[in-house]
């Protein structure tokens, strides 16, 4: 496991944009760079530059996502027909930690990982404790019955910061949903804008 969850605003700090539309971000009160020079770092960046962003910034949003397992992700879009950039959007909002965020059974992206971990969650009536679990689409994701009052998942169902997005349909107590499709990028309700064809260059580079 990756170590963002012990400073998992410094990406914020270095992209100079708030990854997870958070209130809690430093960037709503320093958009710009960390460090003693982050004020005056301005320069042109360069095509590749660009690129290594638009990946960072992408991964980062995922959460604890490792450079091996995005590499792996993307390796797949390539492989699958059509859309290269379209087909990483859907692959990685497949994600059982990303279904469980996006449908606010948890706060935050690095909870749902760690929520998923120790088996709060179960796929058609399953227990399934894999992050990186690709759920299909008609697949119901579940909240099991002795997790509902947990501290976080109270949290998450008051929080006023995000919508759950139309390809989930959430059940009217908000702890069942059920993963109604694949996502296209511009139904994705990223905080800030995502250039999975920049990713496309990157790796294709």
């Amino acid at each position: 496991m990756t170590k963002r969850h012990t400073a998992k605003y410094k990406l914020d700090r270095r992209m100079g944009e708030n990854i997870w539309g958070r209130a809690k971000s430093p960037v709503n009160k320093r958009s710009y760079g960390p460090g003693q020079h982050g004020q005056r770092r301005k320069s042109k960046v360069s095509d590749f530059g660009l690129q290594l962003r638009a990946k960072q910034k992408l991964k980062g949003s995922y959460g604890n996502l490792t450079e091996k397992q995005f590499s792996r992700t993307y390796t797949e879009a390539a492989r699958r027909k059509g859309n290269t950039a379209e087909n990483l959007i859907a692959l990685l909002e497949s994600r059982l930690d990303a279904v469980v965020y996006r449908a606010k059974f948890v706060p935050t992206v690095f909870a749902a990982r760690q929520f998923v971990n120790h088996g709060h969650v179960t796929v058609n009536g399953k227990r399934v404790n894999i992050p990186s679990y690709r759920v299909k689409p008609g697949d119901v994701v579940e909240v099991r019955e002795r997790s509902r009052n947990m501290a976080l998942v109270i949290e998450a169902q008051a929080s006023g910061e995000r919508d759950v997005p139309d390809y989930i349909e959430v059940d009217g107590k908000g702890l069942s949903a059920k993963f109604i499709r694949t996502p296209e990028l511009a139904e994705v309700p990223y905080a800030v804008k995502m250039e999975p064809n920049l990713v496309v260059e990157f790796y294709a580079s």
